[in-house]
């Protein structure tokens, strides 16, 4: 509201108060007598649909202009302190509805809506009902975003089967997680040329390691691609994810932001998931879902005619057999994870909290770690790309028997006895004993 507006409501107040504020004195009896006639009156009142005024009202303005000493400026209204805000939206709504609209400018604001609660992207008690997003959207000055310039697309396809895969996340339903709903999560990998579904299962999260086993498990299923095409996620953007891929061969290619058309035909098969496969699911835990997709996977998407392609998945995949390239025999060793690390004088070695013991020829080397977050205790050291076996966990017990020759040969004293020992048994000696007997 501007100023001449604000002064109009001034005006306004003092006309309704003046009878109060400098009329002549009246009784308590005189004065409630107008105040219910005020209240009685309909109002022409500036800037406002309300007729009536309430005597809270009246004597509020009073108030504020005794207190200002006749100050006809504190009788102008104020200014919201939470101006440009949404009152009806937190915050964290409000910057995912931002991101929403400015990742599909297209949508409406209905749809707009629809696609919010279907990602649970609203916060918990928080109701967006039209106006209320629309008002924020036009505040945000993203009502009507600028017309973008076409863009040249061009359809394709993949000359042979695995050639190319497209890969790509979907929101799934909540399934019952420990008396728990927890939202699921499709990871699919799709083949370009036959549009067979390398491999896609359902997580409770769409993080690294998730997708990192549903692409293991493509690339056993279905042999190695010569390309793999995703997004801009940060799953997709991971070191590891670039070095596995380099080490088989495969190019990592990502898409522009916000332009999911180059991944039409991952999108394609999502929608068909949405209307074909979960409108027909019943089951509430995250097997059950992950059963019931394999099911409808095999039996009747791999098994119908595709629209484009006129032949079945399978059948078009399998017709060019002999360009496909087989995954290696220790392919679960390329998912191993890479660290790197310098040899102490000491032969150890640092990883996640653990000792460990590299072989003598490489102190003073940084050399590689290779190993499962699954198995810590199989890792593997490499330097300049030759194996020196598997690191071995320090056993400081041990370490203090060990005898060292010149030639760096450790050998464990032989004249120890046990009960010259003042502390403990020794691991060692237990063992030892054990093979003995």
């Amino acid at each position: 509201m501007i100023e001449d507006e604000k002064m109009q409501v001034a005006v306004f107040r003092f006309a309704v108060i003046s009878d109060f504020v400098i009329g002549t004195q009246m009784s308590r009896a005189e004065k409630r007598r107008l105040m219910r006639d005020k209240c009685a009156r309909k109002w022409q009142i500036p800037f406002s649909a309300k007729t009536s005024l309430s005597i809270g009202t009246i004597n509020r303005w009073c108030r504020l202009y005794k207190d200002s000493n006749g100050d006809l400026k504190s009788l102008q209204p104020k200014d919201r302190c939470d101006q440009g805000k949404s009152r009806a939206m937190d915050e964290d709504t409000c910057l995912s509805l931002i991101e929403s609209k400015l990742e599909t400018p297209a949508l409406t604001v209905p749809q707009l809506i629809e696609q919010m609660n279907q990602q649970n992207r609203v916060s918990p008690g928080i109701v967006l009902n039209n106006s209320t997003v629309y008002r924020f959207l036009h505040q945000q000055n993203l009502a009507q975003l600028p017309i973008k310039k076409p863009v040249d697309r061009r359809k394709f396809e993949a000359e042979l089967p695995n050639d190319l895969w497209q890969s790509d996340v979907m929101h799934g339903p909540k399934v019952d997680v420990n008396g728990k709903m927890r939202k699921s999560y499709l990871i699919a990998v799709i083949d370009d040329h036959s549009r067979l579904i390398a491999h896609g299962q359902f997580y409770l999260t769409e993080a690294l390691h998730s997708y990192l086993q549903a692409f293991e498990s493509a690339l056993a299923k279905r042999g190695l691609p010569r390309k793999l095409y995703v997004d801009n996620g940060a799953a997709f953007r991971s070191r590891h994810l670039e070095y596995i891929s380099a080490s088989l061969a495969i190019a990592l290619i990502h898409s522009k932001p916000y332009q999911p058309q180059g991944r039409g035909k991952i999108e394609r098969f999502f929608r068909t998931v949405r209307g074909q496969f979960l409108t027909g699911f019943k089951g509430q835990s995250l097997k059950e879902l992950n059963e019931a997709f394999d099911c409808w996977l095999s039996n009747i998407y791999h098994q119908r005619k595709h629209s484009s392609t006129k032949q079945t998945p399978i059948e078009r995949f399998a017709a060019n057999l002999q360009c496909l390239r087989a995954a290696p025999d220790n392919l679960h060793d390329y998912f191993r994870k890479v660290a790197r690390r310098k040899v102490n004088k000491d032969r150890s070695i640092t990883l996640n909290g653990r000792l460990y013991e590299a072989p003598v020829a490489l102190i003073g080397k940084r050399v590689e770690l290779l190993y499962h977050e699954s198995q810590p205790e199989q890792i593997e050291v490499k330097y300049q790309n030759k194996s020196f076996g598997m690191l071995v966990a320090v056993n400081l017990n041990v370490n203090c028997r060990i005898k060292r020759d010149k030639n760096n040969n450790p050998q464990i004293h032989s004249n120890t006895q046990l009960n010259e020992y003042g502390g403990g048994k020794l691991w060692a000696s237990k063992r030892r004993a054990d093979d003995e007997q």
